[in-house]
Parts: structure tokens; C-alpha cells; sequence
């Protein structure tokens, strides 16, 4: 959607706004003049808004710059500019265009109090994008040429006037026609000058213009904006950061960001509410291991955390007091070794037993057990419910089989 808007100077409190909504193709789907506040229904369906500013609105300087780019630049252009325009650089929008051969940039200046009005009040009517162009660099321009247009607004004249690809300028010109063309005359020079003018006074301005040399006067038409507008290449939105835009499609995605904010709070609950269930019910078994072990063992304090395992301590010590070795004690573990080793024990094999965490740790000499023996004494020890595991060359580890009674 592209908005011509008038100029601030010339405006009442409410000023009609020539617009234009075109499709993907260029064609133009419908055009009118409204007020910007009454355009909401339009505003919102579009994919983005293009709002031309009055030319009177945005002075363009060319200047030589430092060969700063992105942030720098953006940094330096108040210090840049200080001295061409008048009031507070830091009150303005500052948009700098691509350098040419010679270092030299084209800089558009706006009241940034202004153009934060206008782009508020798009947004407020549901904008996804908003693009801010000067209206003098989307006029069409003919190379050796000048282009201007005159549009009656509020009490006076808009002068648009475009001398060079990144070079224009405007003004709100008296309400007078002849004295318009001769001041639009003026700023051109003496090059090839071409007027567009409304349908309504083109007639009008036509016969104006006769005695004028160079002087060509033709009907302004929306798709003479919307060609320039595509080369423009400044956009003053970019200086007002976030306002343009990404506030609009964060509005968009508030609700289903919602939603995906509330499913996880949901699951969070849930993930808590489970996890005290199981707290609680570890909690009960915690209790009641402890129970058991007082009740067994009155005159032992339990360790807490540990009463499983005090309480296996406790059964394989009654065991040895009562005559019964445990499986996976060191006496019962040697024991099985030297049956399982049967011949080899004789030779002399074993360097050295280590007994750690229920497993009987076996070193033995170099090149003294060979794959068939071991197998021999694998089996030996399967038969006594134990497992041998080579962990490295030469360290046999014995461990209880699993799920074999102790």
C-alpha cells in the first residue's frame, strides 16, 4: 500500500491522504484520498505500507563523508550534519545513502517527532511493515532532465522537484499556478522540465505552461510513484529501529507465543507434581527400610542412605559367625579361585589378589594362563555362580553372577 501524505506545514487536523493499493504485479487495486486515520481496514491487510513523505518534509544534503559504514556511520552522521541544518541534529532522523565515485553521500533529514506520529499511528491500525521514503526521490526521472509535481494541499502548493537520482528537494508554494511553475522553472534551470499535475488542473497548467521553453505538463498517475518509489533507496524507518515494524509482527505472534508459554507452564506442573509424587513415595520406602533395619537391629543406628547396604553387612557377618561363608566375600571368592584353577594353582600363576567392592581383583604372571585355561577356569567359576572378566591383559576381575543367592 502506498500513502502520499501532505505536508506538515500545510495539513489541518485531519488531512486527506492520496493512496493507493497495488498487487504483486503492479496493478492497482484501489486508490482514493482519506484521512490516514480512516484507513485501518486497508492498512492492516497489506503486506507492507509505503508512506511517501512530503518533500517540503525531508531535506536531502549532499555531502563528503569519512568511508564509514553501518554503525559508525550511523554515530557520526549528527556531527556530520550539524552545520547544514538548523535546530538539533540529535532531534532528526539521519539516513545516509550509498557513497558515488567521489566519497560523496546523499544524507534525507526528518523531524523525528513527526515521522514517530506517523508511523504510530500505522501501526496502531495494524501495519506489519512501514517503509518511510522522500516523496521527491519516487518521482520518475529522465537522465538530462528535471521532474517536478504540484499538488494542492491544505492552502498552498506542494512543490515536489527531483534533479538527480539521489538529489531533490520541496517546498509549500502560495496557491498560485502561474507564480508555481515559474518558481519550479527556476529551481530546474535551464534543462528539460516535466510537470505532473492532477487530472483536474492539468488542463489548466497546460495552458500556463505554453509560453514557457522546456516546460511539459502531464497527469500525475500513481504508477509513476510506485515505479520511483522502487529505486528510492532511503528509507527512514531504518532510523527509528524496532517502531517500524518488528513491534507489529510481535503483536502477531503474542497469542500463539501465549499459548506455547502456557503449554509449558502446564508440563512444568506436571513434571513437578510427578516429581513429589515419586519424592514422597521414595520418602515412604526410605521409612520403612529404616523401620525394618531398627527392628532387625535395635542397638545399630542406621546410616541414612545407606541401610541396604548395612543391612547386607550385617546378614554376611551373621552368616560368618555361623559357620555360612557369603558368595561374594573374600574367603568364599579365593576359595572358588583355587578350585576353579584346579592344576594351574599348583604352578604358581596367581601374582597377586585384591578383594574390592564384592569383586576378588586377580593379577597374574606373564605368559602363565593361556586362552584355554582361562576358558577352563571361566567355567570352573560359572559352576560356583561367579563371572570372571578379563578388564585388562593379565587382571582377571570375579565377580557374583546376578540374581545368585548369597
Amino acid at each position: 500500500m502506498y500513502i502520499r501524505h501532505p505536508a506538515k506545514a500545510s495539513t489541518n487536523s485531519a488531512p486527506a491522504c492520496s493512496f493507493v493499493l497495488a498487487g504483486d504485479g503492479g496493478a492497482l487495486l484501489q486508490q482514493g484520498s482519506a484521512p490516514l486515520g480512516s484507513l485501518g481496514q486497508l492498512i492492516a491487510g497489506a503486506k507492507q505500507v509505503l508512506l511517501l513523505l512530503a518533500a517540503a518534509d525531508v531535506t536531502l544534503l549532499r555531502l563528503k563523508m569519512p568511508p564509514l559504514a553501518g554503525a559508525r556511520l550511523r554515530a557520526a552522521l549528527p556531527g556530520l550534519v550539524e552545520e547544514h541544518i538548523l535546530g538539533d541534529a540529535q532531534d532528526c532522523l539521519l539516513v545516509a545513502g550509498a557513497p558515488d565515485a567521489a566519497g560523496m553521500r546523499t544524507v534525507a533529514v526528518a523531524q523525528r517527532a513527526w515521522a514517530e506520529v506517523l508511523v504510530k499511528a500505522l501501526l496502531a491500525q495494524g501495519a506489519r511493515k512501514v517503509v518511510l521514503l522522500p516523496s521527491q526521490l519516487c518521482l520518475p526521472l529522465q537522465p538530462g532532465s528535471v521532474t517536478a509535481a504540484l499538488q494542492a494541499s491544505g492552502d498552498g502548493l506542494e512543490l515536489a522537484l527531483r534533479q538527480a537520482p539521489q538529489e531533490g528537494l520541496g517546498l509549500v508554494l502560495p496557491p498560485q499556478p502561474q507564480q508555481a511553475l515559474l518558481t519550479t522553472r527556476a529551481f530546474a534551470g535551464d534543462v528539460p522540465l516535466t510537470v505532473y499535475v492532477a487530472q483536474a488542473e492539468l488542463a489548466h497548467y497546460q495552458q500556463l505552461a505554453a509560453g514557457m521553453e522546456g516546460v511539459t505538463v502531464e497527469l500525475d498517475h500513481w504508477a509513476h510513484w510506485i515505479a520511483g518509489a522502487k529505486g528510492a533507496g532511503l528509507d527512514l524507518a531504518g532510523a527509528l529501529g524496532t517502531a517500524t515494524g518488528s513491534a507489529t509482527e510481535w503483536r502477531r505472534w503474542r497469542w500463539p507465543l501465549r499459548l506455547a508459554l502456557l503449554a509449558v507452564i502446564v508440563n512444568l506442573a506436571g513434571m513437578n507434581i510427578e516429581w513429589m509424587r515419586l519424592k514422597r513415595e521414595a520418602a515412604t520406602v526410605r521409612t520403612s527400610m529404616q523401620q525394618t533395619f531398627k527392628a532387625a537391629y535395635p542397638n545399630e543406628a542406621p546410616v541414612y542412605g545407606l541401610e541396604a547396604e548395612q543391612m547386607r553387612r550385617n546378614i554376611a557377618a551373621a552368616r560368618l559367625q555361623g559357620g555360612q561363608a557369603s558368595m561374594d566375600d573374600f574367603t568364599s571368592m579365593s576359595a572358588a579361585l583355587g578350585e576353579a584353577l584346579g592344576g594351574l594353582a599348583g604352578r604358581g600363576v596367581v601374582a597377586s589378589l585384591e578383594y574390592r567392592e564384592r569383586s576378588l581383583i586377580v593379577r597374574l604372571k606373564p605368559d602363565m594362563v593361556d586362552a584355554s585355561a582361562q576358558a577352563q577356569v571361566r567355567d570352573g567359576l560359572a559352576a560356583r555362580k561367579l563371572a570372571l572378566n578379563e578388564t585388562a591383559p593379565g587382571v582377571w576381575k570375579i565377580t557374583p553372577v546376578t540374581g545368585a543367592k548369597a
